[in-house]
């Protein structure tokens, strides 16, 4: 039977590899990232166990969903700092996977009409609106398109600011969960 294992087994943070400072071959010393990538992946290949090869993954997905995010913060601040109330939504949408993936598809009538509605609501609309601008196209920006094995499109319901971050059946960490996704979970 197969070792159960959960949610935190999968979190841990990878091993770090210890690099000599001097190498072995008496070449030059590694100058650049790319040179140490590929460095690390002919490690990685030779000396890895196929679960740490997983973590690095990982940590390569969580590091570009980290960088995504970022692009997104700064595409708002931005435009606060222009006098721009929003970004249209297809500024924000920045995962190179689901762009080539849907090539396009935000310029399509049913999606203009779609951003123009959103951008008038959260340019004066008479409701707040959830989640924040950055994170419109969390779910998409932090998952790569190939990665996606299921899609549920619903609605969350968030009953107050802080609570919404893009990604269903979810409040951001040190929030309090909200009723409304408190299912048994006492």
């Amino acid at each position: 039977m197969a070792s159960s294992k959960s949610l935190m087994d999968f979190l841990q943070p990878a091993k770090r590899l210890k690099l000599s400072s001097t190498p072995s071959d008496n070449s030059k010393p590694i100058q650049n990232v790319s040179l140490l990538s590929e460095s690390l992946s002919t490690v990685a290949d030779a000396e890895l166990t196929s679960d740490q090869k997983q973590r690095i993954d990982f940590n390569k997905f969580l590091a570009k969903s980290k960088r995504n995010l970022k692009v997104c913060s700064q595409r708002v601040s931005k435009s606060k700092g222009e006098d721009v109330s929003y970004v249209k939504l297809e500024e924000l949408l920045v995962e190179e996977s689901w762009l080539e993936a849907l090539p396009g598809e935000l310029k399509k009538p049913y999606a203009k009409s779609l951003c123009e509605f959103v951008g008038k609501e959260i340019c004066g609309g008479p409701a707040p609106i959830y989640p924040p601008q950055h994170l419109i196209f969390n779910a998409l920006n932090s998952t790569p398109f190939d990665r996606v094995k299921a899609v549920i499109i619903g609605q969350d319901p968030y009953h107050g600011p802080g609570q919404a971050m893009g990604l269903s059946f979810s409040v951001p960490e040190g929030v309090k969960v909200p009723s409304s996704l408190d299912l048994g979970m006492k």
